[in-house]
Order: C-alpha cells, then structure tokens, then sequence
C-alpha cells in the first residue's frame, strides 16, 4: 500500500446544517482544537514533512464547515502553506446571508484568489430545506451562487441520489442552471458517518427510468454498478493508494506534540494496515455477503465498506475505524 498524501485537519468551524448523511457525524459540537493551535501544529508537520517526504503532497483543511470568523486570514494561511484548500471553498452549512452579504463576501473570496465555490443540494426547496435540518438553506445558497457568478468566480453543485428524490433531480438541475450554477453532478451517497440512515432508500437500477436522458447521463454507470454488476464484474481495481489524515483533538495534539513527523506517519500507516489486514479483500466479501440479485448501485469503495461493516458486525471486531473521518486514520483509493 503506497502512501501519496497528507491531510491535516482540524474540525473547529461549527456547521450551521444538521444534514442526514453527515459524513461527519456533525452533532453541533466541534471536536477539534483551536485555529491557533490547529496551524501551529499545521506549519510544523508540514514544514518538516516536506524535507522528509518530498514524494508526497500535503494539504490542510478545517471544518465542519469552511464559516471561519477569520476566513480570510484562515485562506492566507492555506496559501502560505501551498494547500490547494485555498483556492475552493465547499459552502454546506455556511452562514445564510442576504444579497448584499453575498455579494461582499464573494468579492472578498474572489480578491484572496478563491477560484471555485461548490455546494450540494439534497432535492427541491422543501426537501432540502429538511434534509439539511435548517429552514432557508435552499434558498441561502442559491443567493451565493449568483452572487459569485457575478464576482467572477466557478461554482459546481453536487446532487446526491437517492430513491427519495430523483423525481425531484430534474427541476433541481434546471432551477440550478437558471440561477448561473451550469456545473452539476450527481452521485450516489455513502454509508459513511450518518449515511447509514439512508441506506433503506439507496438508489436502484430501476429508479434511473424516473430521470430524464440528460440527468442520467450525469451518473457515471462505470463507477456505479449494481451490487450484482460488482458482484460478477472482472474489472473491479484493488485499493493500492492512500491519503494519511491526521485529524487534530484535544487528546491527539496532545498526543502528537512529543512525537517527530516519521513516527506520526508510521503511526496512522500502522492503523491502516491493521484495519484492513483485519478484514478479508473485497473479492472474498462478495462471496460471503454478495447478493447476486441486487440492483442497488454502488461505488466500489461503498460496497467494500459496506461488506466490512457486515463482517465487523457478524464477527463482533472492535477495532479503531481508520475510516470514521472525525479522527486520525486514511482514506485508500
């Protein structure tokens, strides 16, 4: 398994949503440490990470959300340390602003050298007003994006699908590319942090005939297949990539503060080889928990972990998630 990145990442900005599939597990608590903190430790592990794994690229990030109450000292910091986090802001839980706040604030973005703002919508106004647990969240965004069309900036909406609302995806895009958002995808949700709730109403082969040609061309059918397509398929890649994250908590940075950039690194490649040592591949799963005659479309990455979460569960494995993104751990690809 070949390490190629690392994210630092530090969890201190509240959201301002409480969506269904958090894959965060947002709960309206950040567990991160302060921004102080978080970029003192950023610059350091960086800095010296950079002489000693040249090979490799590294990034920081912060969230829940990207509403920092010092935002563009939080970009300048980015810059300073080359993340390419300076340049897009994911807009989910943001403050909702009015139309002259939107327009300042994208103006500002727009000077600090931001160049992409991208936002994810969960269906029509009502619904996803709902979905993301905050009233006027539709209509917040769609404010923004207008705005920073008008200032000059790229904005790309991403629509999850879900047999909930892909009768609802059609009028989303029209009303998205009416209001200057002409960059949508869609994609198919995770079972990751709370997605798991919405596993019951995971999208089906069948539920593609309830969009229009044009919308369902957006849906990639080579990354999504059928469990059964998956099941049978010859040309399914093993994982060979990973991104190291090292997510900063009180108990990490604590952790972490008398320990040199190797042992950290070998630390969380060490979790990330015993986590998956502990399971069988994705091949062996299937044989165990593949249904053949499954239409629910997946990712690959999805379906192996949620192959992994039935085996954990059948043999009782308690064993530290390198996958639950709250904490320090990796992401292979």
């Amino acid at each position: 398994m070949k390490t190629e990145s690392i994210m630092i990442q530090n969890l201190c900005v509240p959201c301002g949503c409480r969506c269904r599939y958090c894959l965060l597990s947002w709960d309206g608590k950040p567990v991160g440490v302060s921004w102080e903190q978080g970029i003192e430790f950023g610059k350091r592990f960086i800095t010296e990470a950079k002489e000693l794994r040249p090979d490799l690229s590294y990034t920081y990030a912060f969230g829940y959300s990207m509403e920092h109450p010092h935002l563009q000292e939080a970009i300048e910091f980015l810059k300073e340390i080359g993340s390419p986090q300076a340049e897009l802001l994911q807009c989910d839980g943001m403050k909702i602003r009015d139309e002259k706040s939107c327009r300042e604030f994208t103006a500002m973005l727009a000077d600090e050298g931001v160049r992409l703002l991208n936002f994810t919508f969960y269906g029509l106004q009502e619904y996803h007003n709902s979905f993301a647990g905050r009233p006027r969240d539709f209509e917040g965004m769609l404010r923004m994006i207008r705005a920073a069309t008008e200032s000059g900036l790229e904005v790309s909406a991403g629509i999850p699908i879900t047999s909930e609302n892909v009768n609802q995806v059609d009028e989303l895009i029209s009303i998205l590319n009416e209001n200057s958002c002409q960059k949508v995808s869609v994609f198919i949700p995770h079972e990751e942090g709370r997605g798991k709730s919405l596993a019951p109403v995971r999208l089906r082969e069948k539920d593609l005939d309830r969009l229009s040609d044009k919308s369902r061309a957006l849906l990639n059918r080579k990354t999504y297949r059928t469990e059964r397509e998956w099941i049978t398929a010859s040309d399914y890649e093993d994982e060979t990539k990973r991104l190291l994250i090292v997510s900063l908590t009180p108990d990490s940075i604590e952790h972490y503060k008398d320990m040199s950039v190797s042992e950290i690194i070998a630390e969380i490649e060490n979790l990330d080889d015993e986590y998956y040592n502990t399971f069988p591949s994705f091949a062996e799963l299937a044989k165990i928990y593949g249904d053949v005659n499954s239409d629910k479309l997946y990712r690959q990455r999805d379906l192996f972990y949620h192959y992994r979460q039935l085996y954990a569960e059948e043999h009782a494995i308690k064993i530290y998630d390198v996958s639950d993104e709250r904490q320090s751990g990796s992401r292979r690809y």
